[in-house]
């Protein structure tokens, strides 16, 4: 129930239904004022008009009799009769009728006067009155009807009395009042016809101005208002909403490209925060150690706690050795934060990534061969890539590191190999590097790209590194945007990276 009475005033509420109400109103109104006038003016107008005719006749007769050529008025008379549904009567001085309209105008007259006492008795309603004639509106109870009469004194003492029947004026009234109630439900209903089609043309444009608006208030700016050529305030209106709407949108636009600026900036001043805080962080605690080295070795030679020069020698040496590694490690920090923080560009080129790999195991043979480990390729002569020939040597050299530190003979085996696995659909090539040895345990694959995290807490600090190469490759390659990762298998296991392939 509740809803129907909802939509009932949403109904009430539309354009159509108020202009439909208001055109009704306007004619009911109108179709009022015309009933009353019809009842108390035309009445009168009536009267008016009629006692003017009246008066013209008495005018008329009494100019004929005036008249020194008189000529026969009985034709005249009995036109204007006729015309006007007059009756006409005149009597001479003695009292003979000269002339009649109507036969039974004189016998109803004498009875008149014998109710009224005469003519001139005091006895309806006098309308006007002169010195010469008298007009009266009088009623003739017998027969029910009601009478204009004008009686009037002839220049040549002739009388004359003119009667107008005024129940037809009554009944003109009655009948112009339900003709003007039948017009009423007539025009209502043509006003329903003509207001469902006007209010169609006028509440189309509206609505579609109105859809147009709440789009924009929900910042969806696609569509216009389709401009026509009939130059009306709607029309008008629709050329404003639709500059209103560009201008909105430009506006909006900008407004979205400066906020998304600013985002950038307090993005950048975030990273470049953190940054700095992550930076004295690992600084901080990474330094720990040298200094202490170098802290304790400076005190011995101040205190010469050896006196001979070899001793001497070998504390110099360990505090040059330490100040190297955190000059070695402060440089790699800061390229590490510039590489994750997104402030190193890459300067991309095709190159052959199977010469680059042959390159860095020939770097690393000093290493190979301590280890006495040999390097196994399982890849085409050629496989060109596009990308940072400097980043992704440091990653291959960091993986091939890693596998010599941590090879180990298993099964009778020893031996680290590298393989490349093309993914033509994917435009990709895996790069993999295999060492025999230990497995890394599950709970520890996440952690070693950790910055600073190391497998073996237990390797000395001359063997164990800085524990960032790792995160040297994560940095590069989420710069890049492709995948890496490690893989245990049963002999050993296995790092791996992948490269976009540059085919053409």
């Amino acid at each position: 129930m509740s809803t129907k009475i909802q939509q009932i005033k949403e109904a009430l509420k539309s354009v159509r239904v108020k202009l439909f109400i208001t055109l009704s109103l306007i004619i009911l109104l109108i179709i009022l004022f015309l009933i009353l006038v019809n009842n108390f003016v035309f009445g009168q107008f009536y009267l008016y008009s009629k006692t003017r005719g009246l008066k013209e006749v008495y005018r008329v007769v009494n100019d004929y009799y005036n008249s020194n050529e008189p000529g026969n008025i009985s034709s005249q008379l009995e036109k204007i009769a006729i015309k006007n549904n007059f009756d006409i009567l005149i009597k001479n001085n003695q009292n003979v009728n000269v002339y009649t309209s109507n036969k039974d105008f004189f016998s109803t007259l004498d009875q008149m006067n014998e109710m009224t006492n005469g003519l001139y008795a005091n006895s309806g309603e006098i309308i006007e009155e002169k010195d010469n004639y008298q007009i009266k509106k009088i009623k003739d109870n017998e027969n029910d009807v009601t009478y204009i009469l004008l009686s009037a004194t002839l220049d040549n003492g002739y009388i004359l009395y003119v009667r107008l029947p005024i129940t037809l004026i009554q009944e003109s009234v009655r009948i112009s009042n339900n003709f003007l109630y039948l017009m009423a439900a007539f025009a209502i209903l043509i006003a329903a016809v003509i207001v469902t089609y006007v209010s169609k043309k006028f509440t189309e444009p509206i609505l579609e101005l109105n859809k147009i608006a709440k789009k924009m208030s929900n910042l969806d700016f696609s569509h216009k208002y389709r401009i026509t050529d009939t130059g009306d305030e709607i029309n008008n209106l629709g050329k404003s909403i639709n500059v209103m709407s560009e201008k909105l949108e430009k506006t909006i636009k900008q407004l979205r490209s400066t906020n998304i600026e600013l985002e950038k900036d307090i993005e950048e001043k975030s990273k470049i925060d953190e940054m700095r805080k992550s930076f004295i962080s690992d600084v901080s605690h990474e330094l720990k150690t040298p200094i202490a080295l170098i802290q304790g070795y400076s005190e011995g030679l101040l205190e010469n706690v050896n006196n001979d020069e070899e001793s001497r020698k070998f504390y110099a040496e360990v505090i040059l050795d330490e100040t190297n590694k955190m000059d070695k490690l402060v440089k790699e920090l800061l390229e590490l934060m510039k590489l994750e923080y997104g402030k190193r560009e890459f300067d991309n080129t095709k190159f052959n990534i199977v010469e680059l790999e042959k390159e860095v195991v020939r770097k690393s043979q000093v290493m190979l061969d301590e280890k006495q480990v040999q390097v196994q390729f399982k890849t085409p002569e050629e496989i060109y890539v596009l990308a940072d020939d400097f980043y992704i040597e440091q990653v291959i050299t960091n993986y091939l590191t890693n596998a010599i530190k941590h090879v180990k003979e298993i099964n009778g085996k020893k031996y680290i190999e590298i393989e490349n696995v093309i993914d033509i659909e994917k435009n990709k090539v895996r790069i993999k590097v295999f060492n025999t040895g230990e497995q890394i345990e599950e709970e520890q694959l996440s952690r070693i790209w950790n910055r600073f995290y190391k497998i073996d807490q237990s390797r000395n600090r001359n063997d164990g590194g800085t524990g960032i190469g790792l995160s040297f490759v994560r940095a590069i390659m989420n710069n890049y945007g492709n995948s890496y990762g490690v893989i245990n298998h049963d002999n050993g296991v296995e790092f791996y990276i992948e490269l976009d392939l540059k085919l053409d």
